[in-house]
């Protein structure tokens, strides 16, 4: 009834190693293009499952599919295609009445407003290395983005910091309309009012790091020092005993979302997964992700001085990273956020 235990052998064997034949290697422009058509998919239903689109979102998004996830995850847009251009065209009209009220140019300049002023200053030095914020247009640009968000929010105001926050969603706009217009077929009026609205809506999630005494920023570094004593002991007994104090180096890291310790490019791709987390993105996981990037460190950390260490924290040499290193950062800051969550740390 049955084949000798050899013949067995043999047929088991045989399949394995058709399996084997079968298994395509791993091919990351095949990957990109399978992501690509899921993003896609789901981004043309009728109603876009939302909890879907972050799940998706989570490992990062296809460049195509960026800025319609974005305005989505974000809230701009609703996940009902039908009410999409109908809710662009009505927030576009709207940030143009608010730019026709608020943003006089030439009057700010006469009466030197401190909040223009300001901003002016902070405008020059916004992503210095990108090409595309060295663009007077672009510029004056996230200056009335900037002015007219600040003078709408009295309570918090404008914060030096906060322009860096606008780049993301300008470049990921920007790539956008290029990629389906010419460069001067771009409709930037409705550029800068995706921008101003997206903008408004991070800032309101992270409103307590820009109100008065910033006690946002400071719960963030209070929680992160309260993971890192729980997992590296020994890092917090060299930084404590040397006199460096997590605000020192991490109020930074809080107050401009680790933008002047990564690339573009990378934040963006940060963003991805902030977006995906939902309302907690930009504040708890943020905390995890500093938590964890500060832990990367450790060791050399433990090796230097007061001085020295400041000086790496301050301009971690994150330029040699590539994606996957900051893949593994949010994979690790997933972990912690997993284990540590909901634990009372002290």
């Amino acid at each position: 009834m049955f084949g000798s235990t050899s013949e067995i052998r043999t047929s088991t064997d045989e399949k394995s190693e058709t399996k084997i034949a079968d298994c395509k290697p791993y091919d990351p422009v095949e990957e990109a293009m399978k992501r690509e058509k899921e993003f896609n998919i789901l981004l043309d239903q009728v109603n876009v499952d939302l909890a879907e689109l972050r799940n998706l979102a989570w490992k990062g998004i296809s460049a195509s599919c960026r800025a319609k996830s974005w305005m989505i995850m974000i809230g701009y847009v609703p996940t009902a295609r039908s009410r999409r251009e109908e809710t662009l065209e009505r927030k576009r009209w709207e940030y143009k009445s608010i730019v026709r009220q608020h943003f006089d140019i030439e009057r700010l300049k006469t009466e030197h407003d401190p909040i223009y002023k300001q901003i002016s200053i902070d405008i020059p030095r916004t992503c210095p290395d990108q090409a595309l914020f060295k663009d007077e247009k672009v510029k004056l640009s996230l200056t009335r983005i900037l002015y007219c968000w600040s003078v709408r929010r009295p309570a918090s105001g404008y914060v030096q910091g906060i322009n860096d926050l606008v780049t993301p969603f300008y470049d990921v706009f920007l790539a956008d309309r290029i990629s389906r217009d010419s460069p001067d077929e771009v409709d930037f009026d409705s550029l800068e009012a995706d921008c101003f609205w997206c903008f408004s809506k991070l800032v309101d999630s992270i409103q307590d790091n820009y109100t008065s005494g910033q006690t946002g920023i400071f719960r963030q570094l209070s929680r992160m020092s309260e993971l890192v004593a729980r997992t590296d002991p020994a890092l917090v007994a060299h930084l404590s005993g040397e006199g460096l104090d997590f605000a020192q180096f991490a109020f930074r890291w809080m107050n401009c979302l680790l933008m002047r310790e990564f690339p573009l490019s990378m934040i963006i791709r940060m963003w991805d997964t902030y977006l995906a987390e939902g309302d907690g993105g930009f504040t708890d996981f943020h905390t995890y992700v500093c938590a964890a990037f500060l832990a990367k460190w450790s060791v050399q950390l433990q090796t230097l001085d007061f001085g020295e260490m400041l000086l790496l924290l301050q301009n971690p040499p994150t330029s040699t990273w590539s994606l996957i290193d900051l893949e593994v950062l949010l994979s690790e800051a997933y972990v912690w956020k997993s284990l540590f969550h909901d634990a009372k740390l002290k």
